[in-house]
């Protein structure tokens, strides 16, 4: 350490330097006595004193660092923060050059906390955010809320007919959920806040109106109360309400400017929360109605329906089926088996007004031709662009035999494997729907002996790349070969197989959707009445 003197005579010059340093200076012996303070180090350090013990009469804070060797400190003096330095005098003598820095730990609290708000509030962002479900995000909220803003944080769900769904979450404690009809009105500033309005201050509210549903037991006198809105899209999300402890103190302006910061990012998280389930619960019914129904028998006959859609994700796309029992003015059933162009959401629109449209017409038509006819002046004069290709069936049991009037527009014509394992394909054609201005087709009729099916089924089936290569088509005649295995079985185990093999066949690769309805006369005696069962 250097000696920081420079004069000629150091002890005649020790004077006059500290009477002239702007700064206070305090000067100890090695003995650990002071031996010199000038005006400004008495000002700035009472209780300093020349000839007196430095532990006794200095900062504890500025004893240790002496006492330690350190070469410079900080630590409070009243409400004043210094900062000292060393330098070594001659005789052995040691000075504390102190110099005030309240202003400058001041703003480094600042800085401090602003870091730790914005470190905060990402922290809060991500955790928020890392779920759709509101359940899980709102205790989310709740508990960040206790944990760093304030004792105890209630999240107030929008008022709902059963009553208000509160979330609270205590600090250390759980977080509890909990309904109950409750006027908003009992607590200050809660029916504002769940209908949007600003907040209000927290000055203004007297925490001795907090119902006592509001306070847990054991959280004793409630000190200060904050009440802020979780703003939504458009809408609130809800209110936060956070209480103090009449020990903990009341909340200060920053403080509550910041629980409203993070009751924007909560709300923003919620209201996306609430948004994902609204859609959800729209597209699960919207779906459910597009779901091919489930076949099983009626009137004799056996009837099987299977699906895949192109996208793994989704429960509808392209190709459908669909089943619509006999009537007294039809006493035979009709079976549509379609595909849309197109895959995925888009194209399973189409075939949700395809299905409708059908379902209209046969209370009116039971003509394939003309049905079709109709069908496809609906799509013309739709927005839509695209074009489909369908095959009906219109099916009846003699008794014995059940017989199929079959229209194929635009599709691939159902195969029909007889008794004796032959494959047959049935002589059906016409033009795709929903692209010409003008519609042709011929009907064929099928009469299906005990054993026999007849299967209706996309191009996604013969279409299917995969094999060796992972390129070759399943072809037609590969389906021909397997439904040949199939004599004799009923249309659930005929429907498996096709399925199975051409699952196989695709293995990994991408597929196209495929829909297919095996239609099968039964080995054992009709029964008449037997019904549809749809999912």
């Amino acid at each position: 350490m250097q000696v920081e003197s420079g004069l000629d005579d150091p002890r005649a010059g020790i004077a006059t330097a500290l009477a002239a340093s702007p700064f206070p200076v305090v000067v100890v012996d090695a003995a650990g006595v002071v031996r010199e303070a000038n005006a400004a180090a008495v000002d700035s350090v009472p209780g300093v004193l020349v000839d007196a013990s430095f532990a006794q009469c200095a900062p504890e804070w500025l004893v240790r660092a002496h006492d330690a060797g350190e070469t410079q400190a900080v630590g409070p003096v009243g409400e004043r923060v210094l900062h000292g330095r060393v330098s070594l005098w001659p005789g052995g003598n040691t000075a504390w050059w102190l110099s005030d820095r309240t202003e400058y730990e001041a703003l480094q609290g600042d800085l401090t906390r602003e870091r730790e708000s914005k470190a905060f509030l990402i922290e809060a962002s991500n955790r928020l955010l890392a779920s759709l479900n509101v359940e899980k995000t709102t205790a989310t909220a709740a508990s960040l809320a206790a944990e760093h803003l304030a004792e105890l944080a209630i999240v107030v769900a929008p008022p709902a007919r059963r009553g208000l769904a509160l979330t609270c979450a205590r600090r250390g404690g759980p977080v509890t959920t909990e309904v109950r009809r409750l006027d908003p009105a009992e607590v200050p500033g809660l029916a504002e806040a769940l209908q949007g309005f600003p907040p209000v201050p927290s000055r203004w509210l007297d925490p001795a109106a907090a119902p006592d549903w509001l306070v847990p037991d054991g959280f004793g006198p409630v000190g200060s109360l904050v009440v802020t809105p979780l703003p939504g899209n458009g809408v609130p999300a809800g209110a936060l309400i956070l209480l103090r402890g009449a020990r903990s103190g009341e909340f200060t302006e920053d403080e509550e400017a910041f629980a409203r910061l993070f009751a924007a990012r909560a709300g923003a998280a919620i209201s996306a929360g609430l948004l994902f389930a609204r859609q959800s619960t729209v597209a699960r019914v919207l779906t459910d109605e597009l779901v091919p129904p489930v076949l099983s028998r009626v009137d004799g006959i056996e009837l099987a329906g299977g699906y895949r859609p192109a996208l793994g994700d989704e429960r509808v796309g392209g190709d459908f089926y669909d089943f619509h029992p006999p009537t007294p003015q039809d006493p035979n059933a009709l079976i549509v088996l379609g595909d849309v162009c197109g895959k995925g959401i888009e194209a399973a629109v189409l075939t949700g007004r395809i299905r409708s449209s059908i379902a209209a017409l046969r209370t009116v038509e039971y003509d394939h031709v003309r049905m079709l006819r109709l069908l496809n002046g609906a799509l013309l004069s739709s927005r839509h662009t695209r074009f489909a290709t369908m095959v009906l069936a219109s099916v009846r049991s003699d008794g014995e035999n059940v017989v199929a009037r079959v229209t194929c527009a635009g599709h691939p014509p159902p195969l029909v494997v007889r008794a004796d394992g032959a494959v047959e394909e049935v002589r059906s054609r016409g033009t795709l729907i929903g692209a010409l201005t003008t519609v042709s087709a011929e009907s064929s009729e099928v009469v299906l002996a005990p054993g026999e099916t007849c299967l209706l089924y996309t191009d996604g089936i013969t279409e299917g790349r995969g094999g060796a290569t992972g390129r070759e088509m399943f072809g037609t005649a590969r389906l021909a070969r397997v439904l040949g295995e199939c004599s004799g079985m009923p249309a659930e185990a005929v429907l498996e197989r096709v399925q199975m093999v051409a699952a196989q066949w695709a293995g990994s690769e991408p597929h196209d959707d495929t829909a297919v309805i095996a239609i099968t006369a039964p080995l054992w005696p009709a029964r008449t009445g037997e019904a549809v069962a749809e999912a």
